[in-house]
């Protein structure tokens, strides 16, 4: 493998991304405008009616965010007419069987002419989305999005972008494995993931429901659980990694002509260097926590003092592709990297409750009436059974004993009750959403990203610091307290 320059493989380069108005396609599209002006063009494509409709959603949803100030100060009054010469909304979704939803038929002509690059990251990231959704973009839109990449001639490399979650409930060192058919450690396995029976399934589940005249609503609950209960058949904790396991399963069986490069960041975070420190988008891993300690509403936290938490800032996750696709462009075999920090530099969540106290001790919200929030330390609760046990005495007992009261109580002490109720309503919330990360025993092996690092330094690669995604760079007090502030 002879590593040229990402700078020079970009140029004159036309790339396809889907998902780009997600948080890593839009953190990927920015990276490439800023290193490599002259990239030919940057196609994105966008759900939406018609092309107009995209380009309206690509302008304030990914162009439009502060995720762009850097370049856009960089070119001041050129940017717009820059953006307008190397970027192109197109109407499209990747779950439509049919050219991903690419209707005008010239358009299609020129990307199977011109396309170099195709980044697949178009996923629903939602734990508990329906599951006739979540498999039409994450599992069958890898399908589409195969069948695509066929017909681009000058095609040189397919990029997936997974989730090193795929791996479901197993312990130790995980290895860059190029296929997880169970979720289940191998000895607990009693059948083989299949996406086709499940796609079966959905469609008889659908049809089903929709013979009966059952509302959407309810279809839209029986849906969820559905995907949930079949998630956890398979060992997965929910609907999001399960689809997206099964995703992997069809590049797997599909792609034997092409180059791929599949990559599996863990818990993606926010930026620590590129374009800035601290870009987030939305409420992401941990800062739900974050939040939530600093308001002063969560009190505990599922997890020992001893577990990782294998975080991962996104810009070192989209440095990853960038350096990772240049080295194997046109090799016609599979590459998987993941990537994280659990293996070379780990953060505890003894961590993340030190830092967290030691910012609001120092730095407390106010409450709505202007007061100032005092917090304690976050305790941290080792297991399910003692969690219940806690919030049970100090939540849920004190509402029952309200309840139980009479309006007049109730109407005496409204505060309190709704206060519990608000506690307890978003503990459960959260205990839901990070039950299978704080409580997984798993270390992502990430042998292959660090062996592609090691060849940069022995080359002396000019371009190192530019796309470091070395995750033993990080400072996890200093990237942590940026965070908090950011929250």
């Amino acid at each position: 493998m002879e590593l040229e320059s990402i700078v020079q493989f970009l140029e004159n380069k036309t790339i396809l991304v889907t998902g780009a108005t997600g948080f890593l396609g839009k953190m990927l599209v920015e990276k490439v405008l800023r290193v490599q002006p002259n990239v030919k063009k940057i196609y994105l494509l966008i759900r939406a009616s018609d092309n107009k409709s995209a380009s309206q959603r690509m302008h304030t949803e990914v162009i439009g965010k502060e995720l762009f100030c850097v370049l856009r100060e960089q070119l001041d009054t050129d940017f717009d007419p820059f953006i307008s010469e190397k970027v192109a909304a197109i109407s499209g979704d990747v779950s439509c069987e049919d050219d991903l939803g690419v209707k005008d038929d010239q358009l299609r002509d020129v990307l199977w002419t011109e396309i170099d690059i195709l980044i697949n990251s178009a996923g629903t990231t939602n734990f508990d989305e329906r599951y006739d959704v979540a498999m039409g973009t994450n599992t069958l839109g890898v399908l589409n999005v195969i069948r695509f990449s066929k017909k681009c001639v000058k095609l040189q490399m397919l990029v997936h972008v997974s989730t090193a979650y795929i791996c479901g409930e197993r312990e130790g060192l995980i290895k860059e494995e190029t296929m997880f058919y169970t979720g289940k450690p191998i000895e607990e396995t009693t059948s083989k993931l299949d996406f086709k029976i499940e796609q079966e399934l959905v469609a008889q589940k659908l049809k089903e429901l929709r013979d009966q005249h059952i509302s959407e609503d309810t279809i839209t609950t029986i849906m969820r659980d559905f995907g949930s209960e079949r998630a956890k058949l398979y060992g997965w904790p929910n609907t999001y990694v399960f689809t997206k396991a099964m995703g992997e399963i069809c590049l797997r069986t599909s792609t034997e002509i092409l180059p791929l490069l599949i990559v599996r960041p863990t818990m993606v975070t926010s930026t620590v260097n590129e374009p800035f420190p601290g870009w987030i988008e939305g409420c992401r891993t941990v800062d739900g926590v974050i939040v939530g300690y600093g308001k002063g509403k969560l009190k505990c936290f599922l997890s020992k003092s001893t577990s990782m938490l294998d975080l991962i800032p996104g810009d070192m996750v989209v440095n990853l592709i960038l350096v990772a696709l240049t080295s194997h462009a046109n090799q016609s075999s599979e590459f998987i990297y993941q990537i994280g920090s659990s293996l070379r530099n780990p953060i505890y969540t003894s961590d993340i409750q030190k830092f967290v106290f030691q910012y609001f001790s120092k730095n407390p919200l106010r409450n709505k009436k202007g007061k100032l929030i005092k917090v304690g330390k976050l305790l941290l609760l080792s297991n399910m059974a003692i969690l219940h046990v806690f919030i049970a005495v100090c939540f849920i007992l004190p509402l029952k004993v309200l309840k139980l009261g009479s309006i007049a109580t109730c109407q005496k002490f409204p505060d309190s009750y709704s206060n519990n109720k608000r506690k307890v309503k978003l503990m459960m919330r959260l205990l839901e959403f990070y039950k299978p990360y704080v409580l997984f025993n798993g270390i992502f092996d990430d042998e292959n990203s660090e062996k592609l690092r090691l060849k940069l330094l022995k080359e002396s690669w000019e371009e190192m610091d530019k796309f470091n995604f070395d995750p033993k760079s990080i400072d996890w007090e200093n990237y942590m307290m940026m965070r908090i502030q950011k929250n």
